[in-house]
């Protein structure tokens, strides 16, 4: 490559991650605004946790237990800080931090689902388990060039499916992931006082801001566009720029068609369109399109948003209602559910290899066998991790700190005064 090519590369990838960075104050703003304002201070504080800590663990562990020893290994090599392990086109610092920016978003995810009754200290602890080894292990057997994505001809998922598992920019490896964190920690913590009768029926807790609400996921919106068009890594070339331009228009189109399927499906519902319901259809468009949002046409990406616009609703309200699991914003629904679907419609829908287009079912089969190791994996040390680490010390705050709020007693400041 010229080194024109690399320097516009170079700024392109940086772009992205500082794009991808500015995700962490809307996911703090529509965790805030979608809770109560008791408890603002402490889910804010919990946003700059992650990235604080990610970053660190990240760079001095995680990169190399992510990109290091290529093959069909289990995991890479902790780097211990040293980055020199890893060669490429792009400067190994740039190319790190744009790591550093979605293991950060996939260790924010959980803090949503937990929010309100999590104990400060234990939420520090279980943010850098994720940072350090559940995110790191399956970004390895996958963008780490591990067992799921090793395209040999002799590798397992060559020899099994004829093809290896596809996530361009992780509806599986980030938001799934973090999606079904979300819930087991959920599961475990238990519901928010008040939230269920005696009888089981649920009660609403509303957020005590809209605004700020509607404000994340604009953010979100705006950073999902450094999410999958900077993932593909490259702005120099012809194809780079028809490329990033391609995912661009698909990640926009799944976003609306997720908000107006979300909107028109509660309108029909419960014969109002739900505000906050549509905010979390647009999330479960972009979570959704981020698998497969470089093979898809733009009709696949109006289906993608649209299926998960509509399976949404239907989800937020059976984890709720049946599940009994309290999720304040939704985060296993919209990362969880939503991205398990997206990847599995990649499957059907990639115009290249997609069942629908007649290319065969082993694209279809590699997608649902990847979603279902990366997530089991999250599963296990979800239960592992949350279970054990309230067994050891209580995940929950005290009923009083509950009730009257943990910005006072967990940090002694409250975010309105």
């Amino acid at each position: 490559m010229s080194d024109l090519c690399i320097s516009l590369d170079t700024v392109w990838m940086l772009l992205a991650a500082m794009l991808v960075f500015f995700m962490q104050p809307g996911f703090a703003l529509c965790e805030a605004g979608f809770t109560r304002g008791k408890n603002t201070a402490n889910i804010l504080f919990k946003n700059f946790v992650d990235f604080m800590f990610g970053s660190l663990l990240f760079w001095f562990a995680g990169f190399g237990m992510m990109f290091g020893c290529n093959g069909d290994g289990f995991v890479g090599m902790p780097n211990f800080g040293d980055l020199s392990f890893y060669s490429g086109d792009l400067p190994v610092e740039g190319f790190l931090v744009f790591e550093t920016v979605f293991c950060a978003t996939a260790a924010t995810i959980v803090s949503g689902a937990m929010a309100e009754r999590t104990k400060f200290n234990m939420y520090v602890i279980y943010s850098v388990v994720i940072s350090l080894v559940i995110y790191p292990v399956e970004g390895h057997w996958t963008w780490g060039g591990g067992w799921l994505c090793n395209g040999a001809a002799d590798s397992f998922m060559m020899r099994t499916f004829g093809t290896v598992f596809h996530d361009f920019a992780g509806s599986a490896i980030v938001h799934s992931v973090g999606g079904v964190l979300a819930f087991i920690g959920a599961m475990v913590l238990g519901p928010r006082l008040g939230k269920y009768a005696k009888d089981g029926k649920s009660h609403a807790i509303p957020g005590h801001n809209l605004l700020v609400a509607a404000l994340g996921v604009f953010i979100l919106w705006f950073g999902w566009f450094g999410f999958n068009p900077g993932s593909q890594l490259a702005a120099s070339g012809s194809v780079n720029r028809m490329a990033i331009s391609h995912v661009f228009l698909i990640t926009n189109l799944s976003a609306v068609a997720g908000g107006v399927a979300t909107m028109f499906v509660t309108w029909i519902k419960y014969g109002k369109p739900s505000f906050s319901l549509t905010l979390n259809g647009i999330l479960a468009g972009l979570v959704g399109i981020t698998a497969g949002c470089d093979l898809v046409s733009p009709v696949g990406a109006v289906s993608v948003g649209a299926v998960c616009g509509v399976v949404l609703v239907f989800s937020i309200e059976f984890i709720d209602a049946k599940l009994h699991v309290d999720d304040p914003v939704g985060a296993s629904s919209v990362h969880g559910v939503c991205g398990i679907l997206g990847t599995v419609l990649t499957g059907l829908l990639s115009v290249e290899s997609g069942a629908l287009y007649g290319h065969g079912w082993g694209f279809l089969g590699a997608q649902c066998f990847g979603v279902l190791c990366i997530d089991a994996w999250a599963a296990v040390m979800g239960v592992i991790l949350f279970a054990g680490m309230n067994k050891i010390s209580r995940l929950r705050v005290d009923r009083r700190i509950e009730e009257e709020g943990l910005d006072i007693y967990e940090h002694g400041e409250s975010c309105y005064n």
